[in-house]
């Protein structure tokens, strides 16, 4: 809705826009000058990356009976960095005299709930404890992005698609400062 009010103020009144659609925004600056900390923490790879430090006792896993391959629900993870250069291109692009427009930021890859538990339990080098807990209503069981018009229009490609690579980032944040 908000995407057409927006473009219904650029029609009438020249005011143009890019709406960036952010799928699972995840990692951290890998020099650690930036990184998630939300209260309550609600993102699966600070949660679990809470369990691997200790700060939290557990991730609980919401449903293993998804149509997927290990049973949980498969995500688009998308690093910090990549939505910052898609930031900037966007910028970019209205200040050329691009449209108003909006794009999807994703990696287009999916990795399930086991899969960021698996990558944690790698990069950390910690045991994870998982539980168990009914599925939350309304979670698909697939939820990928496709990002395949910023690609095309912008020339925005994410440098750090690896799950890996995004969770060892996340990582070093959750050991650099100290969490009260």
């Amino acid at each position: 809705m908000v995407e057409q009010l927006l473009e219904d103020y650029a029609g009438a009144y020249g005011l143009k826009s890019v709406c960036l659609r952010y799928f699972n925004a995840a990692g951290a600056d890998e020099k650690g000058r930036i990184g998630e900390r939300h209260e309550p923490e609600t993102h699966l790879i600070p949660l679990v990356l809470q369990a691997a430090s200790k700060r939290r006792d557990a991730i609980t896993v919401f449903g293993k009976d998804y149509d997927t391959p290990d049973g949980t629900c498969i995500r688009d993870y998308i690093h910090i960095d990549d939505l910052c250069d898609a930031h900037t291109l966007a910028l970019r692009y209205l200040m050329d005299g691009g449209g108003s427009t909006a794009f999807n930021l994703g990696n287009g890859e999916g990795y399930s709930i086991r899969q960021v538990i698996n990558a944690a339990e790698k990069v950390s080098g910690k045991s994870i404890r998982v539980l168990d807990g009914d599925r939350r209503e309304g979670d698909p069981a697939r939820l990928i992005a496709d990002a395949g018009k910023i690609i095309r229009e912008l020339g925005w490609k994410p440098r750090y698609a690896d799950l890996h690579t995004i969770v060892s980032h996340a990582w070093q944040w959750e050991l650099k400062y100290p969490w009260k």
